[in-house]
């Protein structure tokens, strides 16, 4: 008997140490022992642990003034992994994490959030609680920038269907991933919300880790089988780098046309999401307004980079040329859309030669707005799956090419009415050389397409002045296959899929208010007469 006894407890040993092998290989520490509250703290009126689960409840009769949390004492969250089950009935709470304390207020937590709730809206945002608001709701991808403020780069899911994942009054589980300065946070492994956090005033790289019991109405939350990963600094890697594919930086411009025209934040926005929805290249927007001009890094991790912004004296690529020109002699494409291809003749000019194959030069180019009507296209991965279209918009012509257009492909063409050259001469309006040139019937190109001797690829459009266009499903393919192409990606045989773009989809991510009697219908209206 007592050796059969010797032998179990012998075997139990070695199965314990296997589970404990087991368990430091794979990184989880369980931090709540689901008996005590040891390395927690938290006021005891409200937090107590209630079978196997860290409880906190407040009732009618026992309500708390402020939102008060339950703070882990067992070190602080930088980069990390954090598992737990949750369970709430009535009103809301979350997980904090590389938060701060606040000063002279006893449990009182403010920093990143994962928030979930009893209701329908709010569970799996990011909220910066005394931290700059809403960092990032249901469904979105967003990058903070130098004003604070979180801009929409991509949609990684719809915050309905996500909800419908969501069990009431029942176990869910939460899951957070703190990488560097992305946050990403799941819910019954279904992602609900991506921060990016660019804001280097204001991030934070680390800070502790607290669980939530909101003022208001009585309610009541739990949490079970908390675990949690420390990550090393080099497995914070993400983005291209770590999904394997191509990166598109798209560089928004300030606003300046008030709303409806150069609305370039939305613009990029837009085909960002498309983008990231094909699965083709990994598209992020960086905000010049918001953010300034994009880090070393940033710019060096991208295989092409598109600039949809004003241009001519105050182009943000002017003050940049030789950083610029040192990507693009490694291969980093170059796409400019609209004002985004004038620059001053001389240093930015020729760069932008070399770069893309053409610019608009003032005293040469013209930007009258014109009906062009575009039937044919030249065989090029550009063009794939890009079928007849025609839009009303200020398409720039008669631009600065390359000497015989050398190594330059024409992708848009068309030939201006005379209308167009009504106004006088002026930097933008007229000049000898464009009239005699229209005069001959000669046909001018709108966008065109190059590909450099270093292995780049350039690309330049003069279209996208009117914000609406964007819902032309043909030009937006078009502009869609010219990122893909200059981050060097092959273009698909149909082209990239431009999606289904809504009015709505064109209102969201603008940098300017959306005026009281803007007009859905006529919008609609013009999709609907490009699109037919």
């Amino acid at each position: 008997m007592r050796c059969r006894m010797m032998v179990a407890w012998m075997a139990l040993a070695i199965l314990g140490a296997m589970g404990l092998t087991a368990q430091a290989q794979d990184g989880w520490e369980t931090i709540f022992d689901g008996k005590t509250l040891e390395k927690w703290d938290g006021n005891p009126e409200f937090w107590r642990v209630e079978d196997g689960t860290i409880t906190g409840q407040t009732t009618a009769e026992k309500v708390t003034k402020g939102n008060t949390f339950i703070i882990w004492r067992g070190g602080e969250t930088a980069d990390f992994e954090l598992k737990l089950e949750y369970k709430i009935v009535g009103g809301n709470s979350g997980i904090q994490y590389r938060s701060f304390e606040v000063p002279n207020e006893k449990w009182v937590i403010g920093g990143y959030q994962a928030d979930f709730e009893a209701g329908d809206t709010y569970s799996g945002i990011n909220y910066g609680e005394r931290f700059r608001g809403i960092l990032a709701n249901r469904g979105q991808e967003t990058v903070i920038g130098d004003d604070h403020k979180p801009t929409v780069v991509k949609q990684v899911g719809d915050t309905k269907e996500i909800q419908t994942k969501i069990k009431k009054e029942d176990w869910n589980e939460y899951h957070i991933t703190a990488k560097g300065f992305t946050f990403t946070h799941r819910i019954n492994g279904v992602v609900t919300s991506i921060c990016n956090d660019e804001d280097k005033k204001e991030r934070r790289a680390k800070g502790v880790l607290a669980l939530q019991l909101h003022a208001g109405p009585a309610m009541k939350v739990q949490f079970r089988n908390i675990k949690l990963k420390t990550l090393k600094p080099e497995a914070a890697a993400s983005g291209a780098a770590a999904s394997g594919k191509k990166k598109a930086l798209l560089l928004a411009g300030n606003p300046s046309h008030g709303f409806g025209a150069h609305d370039h934040l939305s613009g990029c926005s837009l085909l960002a999401r498309i983008l990231n929805e094909s699965g083709l290249v990994d598209a992020e927007v960086h905000s010049l307004q918001k953010a300034g001009w994009p880090s070393d890094e940033k710019l060096a991790s991208a295989n092409t980079v598109i600039i949809y912004s004003d241009g001519g004296g105050g182009h943000p690529f002017n003050s940049h040329l030789e950083q610029l020109n040192a990507l693009t002699a490694k291969g980093t494409g170059i796409v400019c859309i609209h004002y985004g291809v004038e620059v001053p003749k001389g240093p930015s000019g020729e760069k932008f030669l070399d770069w893309t194959g053409g610019y608009f030069e003032p005293h040469w180019s013209v930007n009258p707005h014109w009906v062009a009507k575009y039937s044919k296209f030249p065989e090029h991965q550009v063009t794939r799956g890009v079928k007849p279209f025609s839009t009303n918009d200020e398409w720039y012509y008669h631009m600065r090419f390359r000497d015989k257009m050398n190594g330059v492909v024409p992708i848009l063409t068309d030939l201006p009415p005379d209308s167009t050259l009504s106004r006088g001469d002026g930097p933008h309006s007229g000049n000898p050389a464009v009239r005699e040139a229209i005069k001959n019937k000669e046909v001018q190109h709108m966008a065109w397409a190059t590909q450099r001797a270093d292995g780049g690829r350039g690309f330049g459009c003069t279209g996208g002045h009117n914000h609406v266009n964007w819902g032309s499903n043909q030009f937006r393919k078009l502009i869609l296959n010219a990122i893909v192409w200059t981050a060097g990606v092959d273009v698909p045989a149909d082209g990239v899929s431009p999606g289904a773009v809504t009015v709505k989809d064109l209102l969201q991510n603008h940098d300017e208010p959306i005026p009281a009697d803007f007009n859905e219908a006529r919008w609609q209206a013009i999709i609907d007469e490009y699109n037919k």
